[in-house]
């Protein structure tokens, strides 16, 4: 009896030895568990944030396959800031012209051009700027030589009519014979095509809306205007008569270019009113030559008016020129000298002529960013003289 109880004692000793030890393995296995069970919560949140960021990535590049649509899009502008101070006229400051353009290429071969316009800062209801669309055509290459455009372009005419970035002429204003006579910046809505065969010939063709030399009076009729106040700038434009214009440039001797504009329109009243037929004819012809940090500009233009009205007024002939001579000091400076004449009323035997000489400097910051200053002596009809400060840049 005595070996049973300690057999039995034995035993029961041995499994309650077992049992403590199972309950330190157990809970050596719990913390084991536990531990492993934080280290899979947290290899289950990097993996969260790895997926987070590839689907980021992801997207990313989406965006970026996305943005190739616009891959052959381009952005560009220019600007002008200008300080204006005439005997005759209390002293101004003007940001002038804030413009922008976009261009894209649909193909090799066809093109989108535009350019936007803000003058004078601020438009709207008794403000004195305002907002213009210049520009906004579709070019297309029909082949090596010829290509077209369709929309809202500038007339190919004079010389800063289709190049007027600050940084490309010289003066602080545009010239007054190709502000007045021709009338800068002129554009229209149309047809038009170009033709460069070999030999260093280009050639301009355009069919477009006209200009309406109109004003409709308090008492309801209609009086003849200028030339310049008759661009409708395609504004809901009156288009009972279109305008023909054709170019021809020559610029196969380096440093020369010369070029002539003829434009036809088959009235300038647009037939409003009870006012006589005015058809009207204006050539321009110019010539660019550059010598090394030389060149010389000249212009010659002529509106030739038919209808009562017209000659009336003495605007059935309206002429003006201009020489202008500069010199290219170094990189940065650059100085230039200009005598113009123009005249909205030649037609009459009045001395309505406005005589114009300029002196002047360009300091270029960068090749396309120019400040500008010019002294401006007025006489003939007009008798002022002034200055001019000027700010200008492209990009």
């Amino acid at each position: 009896m005595m070996k049973k109880t300690l057999i039995a004692s034995a035993l029961i000793g041995l499994f309650a030895s077992n049992a403590v030890i199972a309950s330190d393995e157990t809970d050596e296995l719990r913390k084991v568990i536990a531990q492993q069970q934080k280290v899979l919560e947290s290899l289950e949140k990097r993996l969260d944030q790895t997926d987070q960021k590839l689907n980021a990535t992801a997207d990313q590049v989406e965006i970026t396959a996305d943005a190739g649509v616009f891959a052959n899009t381009t952005i560009g502008g220019y600007g002008e800031l200008h300080y204006n101070n005439y005997e005759d006229k209390d002293a101004k400051v003007d940001f002038h012209r804030f413009v922008l353009f976009f261009g894209h290429e649909f193909s090799d071969s066809v093109r989108f051009f535009s350019e936007f316009e803000l003058e004078h800062s601020i438009a709207g209801e008794g403000k004195s700027g305002e907002v213009e669309l210049e520009q906004a055509y579709v070019e297309v290459d029909i082949n090596e030589e010829v290509n077209s455009k369709v929309g809202l372009f500038l007339i190919p005419v004079g010389i800063i009519n289709e190049t007027h970035e600050p940084p490309t002429f010289y003066g602080v204003e545009r010239n007054g014979v190709e502000k007045n006579i021709i009338p800068a910046t002129w554009w229209e809505a149309g047809v038009a095509f170009n033709y460069k065969p070999t030999g260093g010939v280009s050639i301009d063709g355009a069919v477009t809306s006209g200009l309406n030399a109109t004003k409709k009076n308090d008492d309801g009729s209609y009086s003849f205007t200028g030339i310049r106040k008759g661009r409708q700038k395609v504004a809901k434009a009156t288009a009972e008569n279109l305008a023909y214009t054709g170019r021809i440039k020559y610029t196969a001797i380096a440093g020369l270019e010369l070029a002539a504009t003829l434009q036809y329109q088959t009235d300038l009243t647009q037939g409003l009113g009870e006012l006589d037929t005015a058809s009207a004819t204006l050539l321009e012809t110019h010539a660019i030559y550059q010598i090394e940090n030389f060149t010389v500009r000249a212009l010659y233009a002529r509106w030739d008016i038919d209808g009562e009205e017209a000659k009336a007024s003495g605007s059935d002939e309206q002429t003006g020129w201009y020489v202008e001579p500069s010199y290219k000091v170094n990189e940065k400076v650059g100085v230039f000298a200009r005598y113009a004449e123009y005249d909205n009323n030649a037609g009459n035997s009045d001395s309505t002529a406005v005589e114009s000489t300029s002196v002047g400097v360009n300091y270029y910051i960068h090749e396309n960013v120019v400040i500008k200053a010019d002294y401006e002596n007025l006489g003939g009809s007009k008798d002022s003289s002034g200055f001019n400060l000027g700010f200008g840049y492209q990009f």
